[in-house]
């Protein structure tokens, strides 16, 4: 496109070619040097324009690659965080849930204690008949210390636990009564049982008070933690310790949560033998136990 300038000696007009921008020459009119002045932006198409459009295509494609370079460094990154936190993340969930189900013990032992405080003995761990068939567990006599009176009050305290009236009952899922860690449990299931048998504080036939705990509360279990027990909460059944017995699977790879009659609560290693188990659960044995 061409140039159109004026001489500043003479002030004549001239009009050159863009290929003469910035040269210098003798002007036609006054013989003066003068210098053919550049334009002041290059118009669409110019030489000029084409290579600044290829200059900004050039550093555009740098901040292209730039970008996807820095994406899939960040990706990278991400995918290796995520790995590494995971695993954390994990353990701190299941630390949540193995404190909300140790809490559920500890109300379960208040609620023992609430009971001995009411009525003087310890609650059995089968209510029956006269003619001593068993009707349901003592966890239902519990109901009233756990914020279920109402459902106590609605239980046939005549009838089996699955009798007519109390199955639909039972179904109930009480949240004291259920690990936050068990999964698709049946309706109504239990998580936490009772240690039961000759010498614990559940012996059958037998209605105990704290003075017969010779051994000490807080060195007597009442209830622990299990994995898919597959009972009911309101069912008579519980974990019998009559004899050596290993205790069944947990939640938790610390081992069982166990209530102890204080109230405190303690994991049971998966280390202890039977013998071991037995001893911390039985009331007046003055068995020496190691740490648990």
């Amino acid at each position: 496109m061409p140039i159109a300038y004026a001489c500043p000696h003479c002030g004549k007009q001239f009009s050159v070619a863009e290929q003469f921008a910035g040269q210098s020459g003798p002007c036609a009119g006054c013989g003066q040097t003068i210098t053919v002045p550049r334009p002041a932006f290059a118009p669409p198409g110019s030489s000029a324009a084409s290579g600044a459009a290829v200059g900004a295509a050039a550093g555009m494609s740098v901040l292209a690659i730039v970008l996807i370079v820095l994406l899939v460094f960040a990706v990278g990154c991400g995918g290796i965080l995520v790995a590494l936190l995971l695993p954390a993340v994990q353990a701190a969930r299941t630390a949540a849930r193995r404190a909300e189900s140790s809490n559920n013990l500890r109300q379960i032992a208040l609620a023992v204690q609430n009971y001995h405080d009411t009525y003087q003995v310890l609650p059995p761990a089968v209510v029956t008949d006269a003619s001593g068939k068993p009707l349901y567990s003592g966890r239902v006599l519990l109901l009233p210390f756990l914020e279920q009176g109402a459902l106590y009050d609605r239980w046939n305290k005549d009838e089996a636990w699955d009798g007519p009236n109390n199955r639909a009952l039972s179904e109930s899922k009480i949240i004291t009564f259920s690990d936050p860690s068990a999964a698709n449990p049946i309706p109504g299931q239990t998580d936490y049982l009772f240690l039961t048998g000759a010498g614990t504080l559940f012996e059958p036939g037998k209605f105990l008070s704290m003075p017969a705990v010779l051994d000490g509360t807080s060195n007597t279990i009442l209830a622990v933690e299990v994995k898919d027990s597959g009972i009911n909460w309101a069912e008579p059944r519980d974990i019998d310790l009559s004899q050596p017995t290993a205790l069944p699977a947990s939640h938790y790879p610390v081992g069982n949560q166990a209530a102890f009659l204080d109230g405190h609560i303690q994991p049971i290693s998966k280390n202890m033998t039977p013998e071991e188990i037995r001893a911390l659960a039985t009331r007046a044995g003055a068995e020496p136990v190691s740490p648990y």
